[in-house]
């Protein structure tokens, strides 16, 4: 059984939904999910389709040519198809923080994330000991203003030796090359707390606490060049009130760092995010 995950998007236009789910049925698939969505204003439709292929003739490759062929030249459409049962492998990027490396290696042991790692990627030393714990390679990769070029080229080095289809940023806390984002566009995540630009800087909670903030939060996006004003894919809040203290919103904070960045990888992971116009179309 072949199960394929299909992204799509063009503009706006009538019998779109119908043409889909008709050639699907015509080359013997089934359809175990579907959901569309239009922007309105820039006129563009959305679709992601889970289909299964009980026949072991039809290939991926046949597929995707006579897809191409029938639907998408006649309705110029932009898609991506992707196998199931391949899982996208992904690097992490750390470097001193380690809440977030525990939580993703964490629920990837317990078989919660539908990814591979092969391989972590760090500007310091101080975590290899956690990549060691769950077997998986560690490269130090030095990364300073005075040797950006070499770190940048060593990082794709590893990126491609690894075959790495997506990067995960887990409190990594150096700026990405515009190189490396031109070769990773919208496949490069980064967490961050929801005070920028507001609280800017290295203690944000410590400013939040004198602002006497009521709610924190957590920011999940794509990694553009503009710092921190990528697509947004996941966000959430906890309330705070003057009972607590600066602890007690750097806690918070950890945690919702935690769960969002745990949540905005599995949506990537999944193929349920589709970018345009420096937004996001985010699928259940």
């Amino acid at each position: 059984m072949q199960k394929i995950t299909i992204l799509i998007h063009c503009k706006d236009q009538k019998n779109i939904i119908a043409s889909v789910t008709t050639f699907i049925a015509q080359v013997g698939g089934n359809i175990t999910y579907i959901d569309q969505h239009v922007d309105v204003e820039q006129n563009v439709f959305f679709m992601r389709l889970e289909c299964e292929f009980a026949n072991s003739e039809i290939t991926i490759e046949g597929f995707k040519e006579d897809f191409d062929q029938t639907l998408a030249s006649k309705f110029d459409m932009s898609w991506d198809l992707y196998s199931q049962e391949q899982k996208p492998k992904m690097a992490l990027f750390v470097s001193k923080y380690d809440h977030c490396l525990f939580d993703i290696l964490g629920r990837y042991s317990a078989g919660e994330l539908n990814i591979e790692i092969p391989v972590i990627i760090s500007n310091h030393d101080d975590l290899r000991s956690i990549a060691e714990k769950f077997e998986i390679p560690y490269h130090l990769v030095p990364f300073t203003k005075d040797n950006k070029e070499e770190g940048e080229a060593k990082q794709i080095e590893l990126l491609k030796r690894y075959n790495i289809d997506f990067i995960v940023l887990a409190r990594y806390m150096q700026i990405i090359t515009p190189k490396l984002i031109s070769l990773y566009e919208n496949r490069i995540i980064n967490i961050h707390h929801s005070f920028l630009p507001a609280f800017p800087g290295a203690k944000p909670y410590h400013s939040a606490f004198k602002r006497g903030v009521k709610i924190i939060g957590a920011t999940s996006h794509y990694v553009t060049e503009e710092l921190d004003e990528g697509p947004i894919i996941e966000q959430d809040i906890a309330r705070v009130s003057h009972i607590h203290s600066v602890e007690d919103f750097i806690m918070k904070g950890r945690d919702l760092e935690r769960i969002v960045l745990a949540r905005a990888i599995k949506l990537h992971a999944e193929r349920k995010t589709m970018v345009y116009s420096n937004k996001t179309v985010v699928f259940s």
